[in-house]
């Protein structure tokens, strides 16, 4: 994995959920930056720590959500976003396309789903 670990953000206001990913991510070698349900939180934590990668959910607590966050994100980093999303409705992926993300999840995610996400941009070894 070269010599630094690489970091993720995982924004997911559900706490279940977002363990779950936590483990997978960890499985594949990220350091994980986890239990994050607000956007704005997210968009703090990105401007902190410089991600890696961002797994967002799309819809959080608060008023804003995973893709508003990612279009603030977007001002200061090209950092790859996944989403992940109980819904996949036209909406939703047509707003998420502004902030060139990665991939596009419709929950549940299983670990092998995340995964073969991660390897269009990361090369995994695992």
């Amino acid at each position: 994995m070269g010599t630094k670990e690489k970091n993720v953000i995982i924004v997911e206001d559900d706490l279940i959920l977002n363990l779950l990913y936590e483990s997978y991510l960890e499985r594949l070698g990220f350091q994980t930056e986890g239990e994050l349900v607000y956007g704005k939180t997210a968009i703090e934590t990105a401007q902190k720590i410089d991600p890696d990668l961002i797994v967002m959910d799309i819809s959080l607590e608060g008023d804003i959500d995973g893709i508003d966050a990612m279009l603030e994100i977007r001002k200061f980093s090209d950092v790859p976003v996944i989403y992940i999303t109980g819904n996949s409705d036209p909406y939703h992926v047509e707003r998420a396309e502004a902030t060139n993300y990665l991939d596009y999840l419709t929950k549940p995610i299983e670990f092998d789903d995340l995964k073969k996400a991660i390897s269009k941009h990361f090369s995994l070894d695992s």
